[in-house]
């Protein structure tokens, strides 16, 4: 693999895609966090929340999606490596002040390469369920923020937004 004075590792030298190599690199523990969120009118909050959707509840739902959806990330992106016996956790909480609900996704693995990945594809794909979920009553719905919170573990060690 020919390393680009750009720094972009998925790229080679003259602009293809490469697949990173991390064989030669030393497993560590790996972890990351990321966040987003879904904004909706007041009243599909409240319908949510009191458990009168048609399909079931969307936050359980969301929350089994968010960590399939990590744990598919491989499959999703192109040159993300496969992480197979990562951990991932969803967890999301209703947001009067949205209103909507924050999600948060944790990754950890320990191996070759880092999980911020996985933690961005389930938070994104927990709140692209919630919206699925409720879509017939509140179309306008809308997904902001979403990004990573944190990462530790690696060569370039750990990383926070703060």
């Amino acid at each position: 693999m020919r390393t680009r004075p750009d720094g972009l590792t998925h790229l080679d030298a003259e602009g293809r895609p490469q697949m990173v190599d991390v064989t030669a690199k030393d497993d560590s523990r790996r972890t990351a966090v990321a966040e987003g969120r879904i904004v909706m009118k007041a009243e599909t909050l409240k319908c949510i929340m009191e458990g009168r959707t048609e399909k079931g509840d969307p936050v359980q739902l969301a929350q089994l999606a968010g960590i399939m959806g990590g744990k598919k990330t491989a499959d999703l992106i192109p040159l993300c490596h496969a992480l197979p016996g990562a951990s991932i956790e969803v967890e999301l909480d209703a947001a009067l002040d949205l209103p909507g609900f924050r999600a948060r996704a944790s990754a950890k693995y320990t191996g070759k390469t880092g999980v911020e990945m996985e933690a961005l594809t389930a938070v994104s794909i927990a709140l692209l369920t919630v919206y699925d979920m409720v879509k017939a009553v509140d179309r306008g719905m809308y997904i902001e923020g979403i990004r990573l919170i944190s990462k530790k573990g690696g060569a370039s060690g750990s990383w926070s937004s703060d």
